[in-house]
């Protein structure tokens, strides 16, 4: 999915998490940007004041599955932090500049992951 000023590389993915309390499956839809053969995810939610919970769910449960378009397969993901992160927040901020604007609004630190394949 691309086209529009500042989406270049973005894509629309659907990821399948297992909650962190429930232990059931939970979807959304999320942006996601290419690094390689892995995918990178930003859990912005618009700035609010705490991480989406689809964060939360894979820092307890790394396994998920990412569907793009008509492919699914199995990832592992993983909260990038230093230097990875400071590359990977540069990657995208400068192909989805909004995401500046939703740091600024928050104290919190937002996080990112790479969803890499299963091997």
């Amino acid at each position: 999915m691309s086209g529009g000023r500042g989406t270049v590389g973005r894509m629309q993915i659907k990821l399948t998490s297992t909650g962190r309390r429930s232990g059931r499956l939970h979807e959304v839809v999320l942006y996601a940007w290419p690094d390689g053969d892995r995918l990178v995810v930003v859990g912005s939610y618009g700035g609010s004041p705490s991480d989406p919970d689809w964060a939360s769910n894979l820092r307890a449960h790394p396994r998920a599955t990412v569907r793009r378009g008509r492919e699914t397969a199995e990832h592992v993901a993983r909260e990038v932090e230093g230097a990875e992160r400071e590359r990977l927040w540069a990657l995208v901020t400068a192909k989805f500049p909004l995401y500046q604007s939703y740091q600024s609004s928050t104290d919190r630190l937002i996080p990112l992951f790479v969803l890499e394949p299963a091997g």
